[in-house]
């Protein structure tokens, strides 16, 4: 086996370029360093590679990408004929050089690269690379995740994020390659001039526009209702698109958070955490909607690649956020309300088992035909593709996450923040035409199917130290799985990665791909969900409490964050 001081001394040999040479150097003789940068080569999973920027294998760098695209490129030939790629990227700190980096590798490949000429929401790429008929898709960026990542994500050309299979024949093409002596490459500007590489432009963007627009359902109600609103593309890709779909559909009273657009090198200046998860996304947001004369209804993030969306709505007194499983609820009620299938069929509508399971009572209310499918967008892709081949694209409502992430409409296969900002803004236009805000629309559907509440308790533990602990929570909740969770007995258990499930001594097959999931479902119908995550350095936990008041399930919340604070104590 090749030692990580082998490996570093012939990356200090062969890199040349100033700024990975010059980190090099600096952590000369530094053990630790030299290990956390070359333990391991960043394995690229179902969502592809993703990791801190820098030098070594372990890191984000030109080398790392060219290293996967070589791999991209080998699977694609031997597939045989011509073959063309589309590209996109955010606004991270090198998502340029990486995007041109992965194209010139194409191009030198004899793979045909679609790129665009500046960065563009990851949904437009899934839409983009339909449009032109690609083989495959890449797209360059690490979401939501703080300034110092960067990251990968490879789409088939169904429009989705590239199978298990597919990432799997990736990953083993990958570990055979040399990273310096088997990456082609080339000169970018020479590949644009012989069409080997070849911008995407406005034409493109203008028709992921108009697919969305035809999602709206009722624009007149979005121009009569004088809706307010504050938006933040959080230093992203959302600034331009989010804004022009929003005038498209007669919103027009839109206050642009001018602090948090634009693109000062991928620094995310001015945003603590760039992820509308949070509360501090949307700081400024309500900085800016305090010097207002008249409160706005609506304070609306994206995140960095705008496939994701957050909100909060004005109650009164203050702006108070909506999290992602209630947004999804009322999207779903709202899409359903307004929607009629076909005689003799019923509409379809597809969540995460992470997600709500209040939607599966929304949905029966309405006859539609839910589904759950394992964590990742790409299931619900499957889904539109298996719909689209049986010529029943027409049956799919929504498919969405608890984590941000919905998409209504055929368009794209993948979250969509441009399409979830519209409808956001529609709901909330429909039942300001009411006299009711979307959080008292969220306290009747309460009323009706019964108060749930979520919260997530995700400790990071970095490292390769840090992977072999998560690893460790995971093999003991699987092998010595708990009888009760606070003093509720769990009814049902779980296993996604060997596909099964306990339910009151009776074993049945999970059929879900397998994936390391783990869930504990109580007989107060509260659950917990433990998964490692697939893009950061983190355990997640789900929480969920189903009650009869909002003070009992803040109760029980509190009880099943503090039971997965002793599982995986933060250090």
């Amino acid at each position: 086996m090749i030692s990580m001081n082998s490996v570093y001394k012939e990356w200090l040999e062969r890199v040349t370029q100033p700024d990975l040479k010059a980190e090099l150097e600096e952590i000369k003789d530094n053990e630790k360093a030299i290990s956390d940068r070359f333990y391991q080569t960043l394995t690229f999973g179902t969502g592809g590679l993703r990791g801190v920027i820098g030098v070594g294998t372990n890191r984000m760098n030109v080398y790392i990408i060219g290293l996967a695209t070589q791999a991209l490129s080998n699977w694609l030939n031997a597939k045989g004929g011509d073959k063309c790629v589309a590209i996109g990227y955010d606004s991270r700190n090198k998502s340029d050089v990486f995007a041109k980096a992965a194209a010139a590798t194409l191009a030198a490949n004899g793979i045909k690269a679609y790129i665009f000429s500046e960065m563009e929401p990851t949904p437009i790429l899934s839409f983009a690379l339909m449009e032109k008929k690609c083989d495959a898709g890449i797209v360059v960026t690490a979401s939501h995740n703080p300034a110092e990542y960067n990251g990968y994500k490879c789409y088939g050309p169904e429009g989705f994020q590239m199978t298990d299979e597919d990432a799997g024949c990736i990953e083993k093409l990958m570990s055979g390659l040399d990273i310096f002596a088997d990456v082609k490459t080339g000169d970018f500007d020479s590949f644009v001039e012989s069409g080997m590489i070849e911008y995407m432009g406005d034409e493109i963007v203008d028709k992921f526009l108009d697919a969305v627009e035809s999602c709206c359902i009722e624009k007149d109600i979005c121009a009569a209702s004088d809706l307010s609103v504050v938006y933040t593309p959080l230093r992203g890709t959302g600034e331009k698109p989010v804004q022009k779909i929003l005038s498209r559909i007669g919103i027009k009273n839109v206050t642009v958070v001018s602090e948090q657009c634009g693109n000062p090198g991928g620094r995310f200046e001015g945003c603590e955490y760039p992820n509308p998860e949070i509360e501090a996304a949307f700081r400024v947001a309500n900085e800016v909607a305090a010097k207002m004369d008249k409160k706005p209804d609506l304070l609306l993030a994206t995140d960095p690649d705008c496939d994701r969306v957050g909100i909060a709505v004005w109650n009164g007194t203050s702006f108070e956020r909506m999290t992602g499983n209630e947004v999804g609820v009322v999207m779903l009620d709202y899409l359903l309300s307004r929607k009629t299938a076909p005689e003799g069929k019923s509409l379809i509508a597809v969540k995460s088992i992470v997600t709500s399971s209040m939607a599966e009572r929304v949905a029966k209310k309405y006859n539609c035909d839910f589904r759950n499918v394992l964590t990742g967008f790409k299931y619900i892709g499957e889904i539109m593709c298996e719909l689209e081949k049986n010529g029943q694209s027409d049956l799919f409502v929504m498919g969405y996450e608890e984590s941000y992430g919905y998409l209504e409409g055929t368009h794209a296969r993948d979250k969509d923040a441009v399409v979830g900002s519209m409808l956001i803004c529609e709901m909330a236009a429909y039942y300001k035409s009411q006299g009711k805000t979307l959080l008292e629309r969220m306290n009747e559907l309460y009323s009706e199917f019964g108060r749930h509440m979520h919260t997530q308790y995700s400790p990071s533990y970095k490292g390769q130290e840090g992977m072999e602990r998560i690893a460790s929570i995971m093999n003991t909740l699987r092998n010595e799985p708990p009888c009760e969770i606070d003093g509720q007995k769990v009814v049902t258990f779980n296993d996604y990665l060997n596909c099964v499930s306990r339910s009151n001594g009776v074993e049945t097959k999970i059929e879900l791909p397998s994936s390391n999931v783990l869930e504990f479902i109580m007989e107060d119908g509260s659950s917990l969900v433990a998964r490692p995550s697939g893009t950061e350095p983190k355990i997640k936990f789900y929480l969920t409490a189903v009650c009869d008041s909002v003070k009992a399930c803040e109760d029980k919340i509190a009880q099943l964050e503090a039971y997965a604070k002793e599982l995986a104590p933060t250090v």
